[in-house]
């Protein structure tokens, strides 16, 4: 009964919070309105900062094991879409303000209920900021002045110690695209992926008096993005590689031979060890493009995320919680796609698990998304949410779970980008 009787208090909150979308590292109101609500509902809870807007907060201690949830609180830079800032551009199109009200929704049924002092382990609520790898100037910005480190909130969580604690995590998101049936997904495969930046660098010369001792940055690029197009049938079907080259930079006019010129993309792939191969051939292309008209290129490598495969041992919870469900109609499984995410990160450092859910219209990432069943969304889901936290409760076999440290991950991504 406590689902149905907080319903309206929990959509009211996540219709709040979809009304004011905040970019990464920037969700201040909605921190707000975390912070206050969690106050609200436990008028002694310690709330634990960090890295400008995130929170931690848990129930239950001094037990041997401690599950974090996961809730992203940032929105997309989507200037277009219905419900935008007019400001910023940004709009929840991606559904982060629905984890956050599941989150909330979740704690305020444990707190009120008290069963979480029933459970063995602790469960801790992490609200984390920046998962969308977007916004890129102004984090970078925060890096030059130290504030943070890295682009993703995970990340910078793990570097800050948020997940020391922590022996697994589970994440929820959204399903794209409006599906009839009320369903959940398990073991969505993410891919991981790079930035590449390639700066073509030629001569200027007057376009019109002297192009013969020119050395044409543009064509240059346009060369590499042939090569590119070219190169795309030699990549595995099975790593779903995606790459998707825009000038980023320029400064031409039609009477000058351009001299410079950038060109980036993003590389996708659901493997570390392929995507290192495929971004050697991007590289190889460049430099042949380059010297094919007499340039030079720069390049510069940027790490996004890892991939994320899912732990299929902690999701068996998950699905032997659906089968006893009568809520819930569909599960699926085992899907793999081309999006990527910062859980690939932390499922470096600790078994992680995503369970996503149903109940939208319009394309994620579109200018159309919002939910139009949030009666699932923000009830029968957290409700399905308590009794695969029940499942797990005594059940976890520790030997199953693993943890590796943010010094293991800092020499990975390390060795990825180098």
């Amino acid at each position: 009964m406590i689902f149905k009787e907080q319903y309206n208090i929990i959509k009211e909150l996540a219709d709040n919070i979809y009304a004011n979308p905040e970019l990464g590292y920037k969700e201040f109101k909605t921190k707000q309105t975390v912070y206050d609500f969690l106050k609200t509902v436990n008028p002694e809870i310690e709330i634990e900062e960090f890295s400008t807007t995130g929170l931690k907060t848990s129930l239950g201690k001094n037990k041997d094991l401690t599950i974090g949830f996961i809730s992203e609180l940032d929105a997309v830079y989507a200037p277009s879409h219905m419900r935008a800032d007019s400001e910023t551009g940004a709009a929840h199109n991606c559904g982060h303000y629905s984890q956050v009200a599941i989150g909330l929704a979740l704690y305020k049924y444990l707190y009120d209920s008290k069963v979480f002092e029933s459970y063995d382990y602790n469960i801790t609520f992490i609200f984390v900021p920046a998962e969308e790898y977007l916004d890129l100037d102004y984090r970078e910005n925060l890096i030059n002045k130290n504030v943070i480190t890295h682009y993703g909130g995970k990340p910078e969580a793990m570097k800050l110690g948020v997940f020391d604690d922590i022996d697994f995590a589970i994440c929820t998101h959204a399903i794209g695209g409006e599906i009839t049936k009320r369903t959940i997904e398990t073991n969505l495969s993410l891919a991981g992926f790079l930035y590449k930046k390639y700066k073509f660098i030629g001569k200027a010369t007057h376009a019109g008096f002297d192009p013969f001792s020119s050395k044409n940055a543009y064509n240059m690029s346009t060369l590499f993005n042939v090569a590119l197009g070219l190169g795309r049938q030699q990549f595995k079907d099975d790593e779903l590689v995606r790459i998707n080259p825009i000038v980023m930079d320029s400064d031409m006019s039609t009477n000058v031979i351009p001299n410079h010129i950038t060109v980036g993309t993003d590389l996708r792939g659901q493997s570390i060890d392929y995507i290192k191969e495929v971004a050697n051939r991007l590289d190889d292309a460049a430099k042949g493009s380059a010297m094919a008209l007499q340039g030079e290129v720069e390049i510069i490598t940027q790490m996004g995320y890892l991939p994320f495969v899912q732990d299929r041992y902690l999701n068996e919870f998950v699905i032997e919680a659906f089968h006893q469900n009568d809520e819930i109609e569909e599960i699926l499984e085992d899907n793999v796609i081309s999006a990527g995410g910062d859980a690939g990160d932390l499922s470096f450092m600790m078994p992680c698990i995503s369970i996503s859910y149903s109940g939208f219209a319009g394309t994620i990432h579109g200018d159309d998304f919002i939910d139009i069943d949030p009666e699932f969304v923000y009830e029968i889901f957290p409700r399905f949410l308590s009794q695969v936290l029940d499942k797990m409760n005594g059940n976890i076999d520790r030997s199953k779970l693993y943890k590796k440290s943010y010094a293991e991950y800092k020499e990975l991504i390390d060795s990825i980008v180098d």
